[in-house]
C-alpha cells in the first residue's frame, strides 16, 4: 500500500528525472544532430557552461550519452548518444512536430527533418501489435502498482 502523500509510481516521472531538467533534451537534440562537442553545445543551446557540464555528466551517468576523446592534447571530449539516447530521438521528433503545429506558423518552422524515403518526417505513435495510430480515445490504463487505481491510491 502506498504511504499517505507518496506520488504515483510512474515511468514518466522516472524518465523526467533524467531528461526533464532544463537543457537536457536540447543537449540530446544537438548530439543527435551530430553536434557533440562542448563548444558546439554551448553555442547551439545557449546554456551556461557550468549548467551544461552538469547536464552532460548526468546524461552520461544515466547511460543516455557516451563520452569519446577526440583530442589528446589538450584532452577534449565529444558526446554521442547511446542506444538508450537514440531511443529518445522519436520523442524529440514528436515534441518538435507538436511545437510546429501549436507554437509556430507553417512558414516559420526552424527545422524540417526528412526521412530516408526523401519525404518530410511526420512522426506518429503507433501500436506495435496492430500498426494502428494511437488516439486518446483508444487507450485504457491498467495500473500495475499495488495499492493504485487509475484514480489514485486505493485506500
Amino acid at each position: 500500500m502506498p504511504a499517505s502523500g507518496d506520488p504515483r509510481p510512474c515511468s514518466i516521472a522516472d524518465a523526467l528525472a533524467i531528461v526533464g531538467e532544463k537543457h537536457s533534451l536540447l543537449v540530446l537534440r544537438e548530439v543527435c544532430l551530430g553536434n557533440g562537442r562542448f563548444d558546439q553545445l554551448v553555442r547551439n543551446i545557449g546554456a551556461p557552461r557550468d549548467v551544461l557540464a552538469t547536464r552532460l555528466r548526468r546524461l552520461v551517468d544515466a547511460g543516455v550519452l557516451e563520452k569519446h576523446v577526440y583530442s589528446e592534447r589538450p584532452q577534449r571530449f565529444e558526446y554521442r548518444p547511446t542506444k538508450a539516447g537514440l531511443e529518445l530521438e522519436p520523442v524529440l521528433m514528436t515534441l518538435m512536430a507538436w511545437g510546429d503545429r501549436h507554437l509556430r506558423k507553417d512558414d516559420d518552422r526552424p527545422m524540417v527533418i526528412e526521412h530516408d524515403c526523401g519525404n518530410e518526417l511526420v512522426p506518429a505513435v503507433t501500436c506495435t501489435a496492430c500498426g494502428g495510430e494511437i488516439h486518446h480515445e483508444d487507450l485504457k490504463a491498467r495500473p500495475q502498482s499495488p495499492g493504485w487505481s487509475v484514480k489514485g491510491p486505493t485506500t
